[in-house]
């Protein structure tokens, strides 16, 4: 029989994102970000006229920060340890919404980290790319874990058969995004790994 399988996001779940992603865009970008409501499009501001950056230039921000800035991430407390722990029981990849210029950057960033795990890059929706993981892998068991309600969503729709935990690691951000777990779509809304991982290792058949 297979190994159980781990699908893991990356920014949120992870590694820390906004916060860092801010401070570049503050200290180099003469822009301002702060989440008001759970709209990141309305988050991102010009520091000397205070309107809102439009859509394509946070676009372009976001994919200057991939490329030259990522070394400014740092883990969400535990993440590396349950990352490993699950990986003692379990076979365990990234699912991260990148370009695929930055799949092995983002390896190398995790790897740097202590987290060792193949990468799959991926634009839109999570669903496809998930069940075409689920396709090569065969799991006995598979557990999808992501910060963004949407995907949830959409993996719901394409593979309803696998557990999802709703999970988001930055405090600043975290009571800001829609539940998926609220809105069905999800098993579980855990924010802190400590709570997290004894409800994955139950999930895969290990006694925490």
């Amino acid at each position: 029989m297979n190994r159980p399988l781990i699908i893991s996001d990356c920014d949120e779940v992870l590694l820390h994102m906004v916060v860092p992603f801010a401070e570049w865009l503050d200290e180099t970008q003469g822009v301002t970000f702060s989440m008001v409501g759970n709209d990141f499009s309305r988050a991102v501001r010009w520091k000397d006229s205070g309107e809102l950056v439009e859509g394509p230039k946070i676009w372009e921000f976001l994919q200057g920060f991939f490329d030259k800035e990522m070394h400014r991430q740092n883990p969400i407390a535990g993440a590396v340890h349950a990352m490993n722990t699950l990986a003692e029981h379990a076979d365990v990849v990234i699912l991260t919404n990148l370009t695929d210029r930055h799949n092995e950057a983002r390896a190398q960033q995790l790897a740097n980290h202590g987290i060792h795990a193949r990468v799959f890059t991926n634009q839109g929706p999570k669903g496809p790319a998930l069940q075409a993981i689920l396709d090569e892998y065969q799991p006995s068991h598979a557990v999808f874990i992501d910060d963004l309600p949407q995907h949830h969503g959409s993996v719901k729709e394409v593979a309803p058969q696998i557990d999802r935990l709703h999970l988001c690691g930055e405090p600043t951000l975290a009571p800001h995004i829609a539940c998926a777990f609220e809105a069905g779509h999800a098993h579980a809304r855990i924010d802190t790994w400590e709570h997290a991982l004894p409800w994955l290792l139950d999930r895969i058949g290990v006694k925490a």
